[in-house]
């Protein structure tokens, strides 16, 4: 901050005379001049040492004593008065000065590198002028070479023939753990019902993983409610015992199918032949469409539910359902909160091919119960069933033929049974009550391979959506197996224990868009979500044509 300087005192009254006018001191605040034509005054000065006398007014008079004479221009001297008042209240003036906090400096010095030479001698150098010498004897070499050539040939015939390394690869990395639970999921009050997960499914993002309860065993039907349950993984804070979104169910659930496009709609099949299609994302009132107890309806337990689009608008999708009183329907939406009936078909005795071995059925009995179906994947018409029966029938959607059954229906129920085979080699799994997985080709009847996977119920299988050679199986004795046929055809790869005390595992779905996630669930009410390894999910370069020729192989 700048000095402030001292402003100088008040200058002094200065006052002088001239014909009649006068300066007065000025008083506080301004100047005031006057003129006066009254009585002459005096006017003393302080501080002049005289008396000074000012006549105003009047005409001119003669001179004399006791007159006053004529008026007369006088310039007087200079009188200087100090203004006391301006000395007591004066400006005082300070000089004032601050310094804020001297700022510390300081120099520093940083190297970011460091150099250093060093040398590597790998082979002694060697003396110039001396040649090295021979480091082999060339014709022994050759000799001995020509001695054992047809030893060496015989042994590496041998090998070429033996088996015993079939299968074997060698494993350069560290032996790692090839599935992890990640998730153990499940609903208290369902599972305090004592009911089991029956279906499980994963929507279209792949982030949701929903289960159906229901039983697989004998129970109380009529008072039995149900629930169907869906768990977000990637929400932030997932509880494994509050799923994200529950709908209660008058009737145990059977089968559950996401839709493919719409990540909340999910179709569901009951236990008494109702098709029921929900929206997650509407807590307080998710269902959106339902069959109703017509005669369309199914009259037994509806045990898989599929989503078709429709042949001309691919964007439009409908619900196909089979159940175990042998009809297969498609249901279409009508309106607000109906399914509607639009296709159906029905699988009876006497139109079945001839070589399936059927027990006779019993007296009055036709129709031909179905517990599963699996649609191609170069002909979206045909299908395969799986049946009570215990054999798969491959059908067809484009059949015209009528199915010879008295089944009430709004529709003309059609005979699916065909056999007219795809001239693609498509193979195919089932699981059955034996325990035993069949491999089929759609190319002949009798299955390529079988496996003994369980001395109990197999009540699942399913294809791994990325690698050809891979699939898992849900076993009656709690475990889930994976295979890898690239490796063992005999053997699972890896066998997982779902449940501790043995309980079935009913159900189990891999995730098509996280390929590393499996999910299965069991006779607890358990929900657990497998992490698998990249042995399962990557593909090799030659597995498709492995596939192709283990078809062919059997083709021939």
């Amino acid at each position: 901050m700048a000095p402030i300087a001292s402003l100088p005192q008040a200058s002094a009254l200065e006052v002088r005379g001239r014909r009649s006018r006068w300066s007065a001191p000025a008083r506080e605040g301004g100047a005031v001049s006057m003129a006066t034509r009254a009585q002459p005054r005096q006017l003393c000065l302080a501080g002049s040492g005289r008396a000074v006398a000012l006549a105003t007014g009047g005409a001119a008079s003669a001179e004399g004593p006791g007159r006053p004479g004529p008026l007369r221009d006088e310039t007087l001297g200079v009188v200087s008065v100090p203004s006391q008042w301006r000395g007591v209240q004066g400006i005082r003036g300070e000089t004032k000065s601050c310094q804020t906090v001297s700022i510390a400096t300081a120099e520093a010095s940083a190297q970011t590198r460091k150099h250093a030479d060093a040398q590597v001698q790998t082979e002694p150098p060697v003396p110039v002028g001396v040649l090295p010498g021979p480091r082999h004897d060339g014709p022994g070499l050759a000799a001995f070479l020509r001695r054992v050539e047809a030893m060496v040939i015989r042994e590496l015939n041998k090998n070429w023939q033996s088996h015993a390394f079939d299968g074997f690869e060698v494993n350069w990395t560290e032996p790692q753990q090839t599935v992890t639970c990640l998730h153990t999921l499940g609903y208290p009050p369902a599972q305090g019902q004592g009911l089991h997960v029956t279906s499980v499914s994963w929507n279209s993002t792949g982030s949701v993983v929903a289960c159906a309860y229901g039983r697989l065993d004998d129970g109380d039907w009529s008072t039995l409610k149900s629930f169907v349950c869906a768990w977000n993984l990637d929400r932030r804070g997932l509880n494994p015992r509050q799923p994200s979104a529950v709908v209660e169910v008058p009737s145990a659930v059977m089968c559950l199918a996401f839709h493919p496009t719409q990540p909340s709609h999910i179709a569901g099949g009951l236990y008494s032949g109702e098709v029921l299609v929900w929206d997650m994302s509407r807590p307080e009132d998710p269902l959106l469409w339902r069959t109703g107890l017509t005669d369309d309806t199914h009259t037994d337990p509806v045990y898989q539910v599929v989503w078709l689009p429709e042949p001309r608008y691919s964007h439009r999708f409908r619900v196909l359902s089979v159940a175990t009183d042998g009809k297969v329907l498609l249901w279409q939406a009508a309106g607000p909160g109906q399914l509607q009936l639009t296709e159906g078909f029905a699988l009876v005795v006497q139109q079945l091919p001839r070589n399936t071995k059927l027990k006779k059925p019993h007296r009055g009995e036709t129709e031909v119960g179905t517990t599963a179906v699996a649609f191609s994947g170069f002909d979206p018409s045909l299908f395969v069933l799986g049946t009570e029966g215990g054999f798969p029938l491959k059908c067809s959607l484009a059949v015209e033929e009528v199915a010879l059954t008295r089944m009430p229906s709004s529709v003309c129920l059609r005979a699916p049974a065909q056999f007219t085979f795809s001239p693609h080699g498509n193979l195919f799994l089932s699981a059955g009550t034996d325990g035993h997985v069949h491999l089929y080709s759609m190319l002949q009847a009798q299955p390529l391979t079988s496996l003994q996977l369980s001395h109990k119920y197999l009540f699942a299988v399913r294809w791994s959506p990325v690698r050809p050679l891979v699939f898992a199986a849900a076993s009656g004795e709690g475990d889930v197996q994976l295979f890898d046929l690239q490796k063992s055809s005999q053997k699972p790869t890896v066998s997982v224990r779902q449940t501790q005390d043995g309980s079935p595992v009913y159900c189990l779905e891999f995730n098509c868009q996280q390929t590393q996630l499996l999910a299965a669930g069991d006779a607890k009410g358990t929900v657990k979500v497998w992490q698998l390894s990249t042995e399962f999910t990557e593909q090799g370069p030659s597995e498709t044509e492995d596939l192709e020729q283990l078809a062919a192989e059997v083709a021939t």
